[in-house]
């Protein structure tokens, strides 16, 4: 069965060799926002005749059909993940690296009233958060001792 990406490639029109299907279905399974190499890793586990270069040309091909959306979360790396249906913002745990997708309604409406507030009319944005986890009340307490 075809994968949410693959199915968007088709749709507009990109030629779909089974190299791009690989990396079609390794993006639309991931949970994370991999890098060109994990995507590569994951890939060349499924078939190991594709390349990093073939990785970086489909990304690169998918990015500018505007299926896949690139981040750069600070970390040196470019990321990715599929061009979100319904937008979504960004938390990053500066630790683990781990990236937390949230929605918040006040968020979205301050950011409104903003712009307005500068004579403009939002018409789109990303908001990246970076932070650190919170110290537990049980570490916390074990460190007061």
């Amino acid at each position: 069965m075809a994968s949410k990406l693959e199915r968007i490639c088709r749709t507009r029109g990109l030629k779909m060799t089974d190299q791009r299907r690989v990396i079609a279905q390794v993006l639309s399974d991931s949970n994370d926002h991999p890098d060109v190499d994990q995507v590569y890793r994951r890939a060349s586990a499924v078939d190991s005749r594709i390349s990093i270069a073939t990785v970086y040309r489909t990304v690169k091909l998918f990015e500018e059909a505007n299926i896949l959306d690139r981040h750069d979360f600070g970390d040196g790396r470019a990321r990715y993940e599929e061009t979100a249906e319904e937008h979504h913002d960004h938390l990053i745990d500066m630790q683990s690296g781990k990236v937390l997708e949230f929605s918040n309604d006040t968020i979205e409406r301050l950011q409104r009233e903003v712009a307005a507030k500068l004579g403009y009319r939002l018409v789109g944005h990303r908001l990246e958060l970076y932070g650190v986890p919170l110290e537990s009340r049980s570490s916390k307490a074990e460190g007061d001792k």
